[in-house]
């Protein structure tokens, strides 16, 4: 099996990064999963060729940032709630049905469709704060253990604005 997630940078990054678990970019998480693969096939481009389309009319899409929420057990995670947006609340729904199409199985299903509540997670000083504005510009599939490392992330695929406008 493989766990991978679908989010939407805030910050740059580049297709084929590496970073430390710990040291994430800001991003709205979109959905995260486990996916097997057949015999000789690749699961991360199989799930990725279904996510392009999805991804790239998401692109562009303007977004507000609202009140701060705890997340987590206990409400011990530090986040900026992004405000509902239709494109992105479609974007969501499109991933997990891509993601449910090749048997892939959904880490939050509780979190999933009607219950996703999109936000941004604060790392150390790094945060969005309200009011701030963010477009889908940036959007990713990850690899959350690259050859076996869970220490690391991996940007398998990487689908911006530019692309989409070209």
């Amino acid at each position: 099996m493989r766990n991978l997630i679908f989010v939407a940078f805030v910050e740059p990054v580049a297709e084929g990064g590496v970073f430390p678990r710990t040291e994430w970019p800001l991003h709205i998480t979109l959905v995260r999963f486990d996916v097997g693969s057949p015999a000789g096939a690749d699961p991360a481009g199989r799930v990725a060729g279904l996510a392009a389309p999805p991804a790239l009319a998401a692109l562009g899409t303007q977004l507000a940032v609202g009140e701060d929420a705890g997340f987590g057990r206990n409400g011990s995670v530090p986040v900026s709630l992004v405000y509902p947006h239709p494109d992105l609340q479609t974007l969501h729904e499109q991933l997990v049905t891509a993601v449910e199409a090749l048997g892939g199985r959904v880490l939050t299903p509780a979190h999933t469709r009607s219950g996703y509540r999109p936000h941004v997670s604060h790392h150390g000083d790094k945060r969005l704060n309200p009011g701030d504005a963010v477009v889908l510009d940036r959007i990713a599939l990850v690899d959350m253990a690259p050859d076996g490392d869970r220490t690391v992330r991996r940007v398998l695929n990487l689908w911006t604005r530019a692309e989409a406008e070209a």
